[in-house]
């Protein structure tokens, strides 16, 4: 459904959250242990994070990728998937055709259309806050 680099973001800006509600910045190196991913690729992930606005970073001894408590309470999974995927998975037909419309539907145009607006739906509601807390109650995980 998502791409890899997506899911990988997601994961990232949990922990970065969860990081800055203890008011502490995360490294590089500690964001891609803890969410299981490639140095060089989570830097590259991090990178789109920063430039949407969505997590900040800062150099030196005390650097590191943070949240403001403000867009930790105010950003949705919505943000970050447009950030890193665009809308394509709201769009993209769901049999891969490159054509297919209201006009010209594939077999399972309709039933797409079903989902696609429960998932938006899902994403934009769905705040980084809320993620964050259920990580910290031990209701959720980034890795197994």
């Amino acid at each position: 459904m998502f791409s890899k680099a997506c899911e990988y973001a997601i994961r990232a800006t949990i922990y970065i959250a969860r990081q800055s509600q203890e008011g502490l910045r995360a490294s590089l190196v500690d964001i891609s242990h803890e969410i299981d991913s490639p140095v060089a690729f989570t830097s590259k992930i991090l990178q789109q994070l920063v430039k949407a606005g969505i997590i900040f970073s800062t150099r030196g001894q005390t650097g590191g990728f943070f949240m403001e408590n403000s867009k930790i309470e105010s950003k949705s999974v919505a943000e970050i998937v447009s950030a890193i995927d665009g809308d394509s998975i709201y769009t993209h037909c769901g049999l891969g055709l490159k054509e297919c419309s209201g006009a010209e539907p594939c077999p399972v145009h309709e039933k797409f259309v079903e989902i696609r607006e429960k998932l938006r739906s899902t994403l934009e509601t769905t705040t980084i806050s809320a993620m964050a807390s259920s990580l910290k109650n031990g209701l959720t995980y980034l890795k197994r």
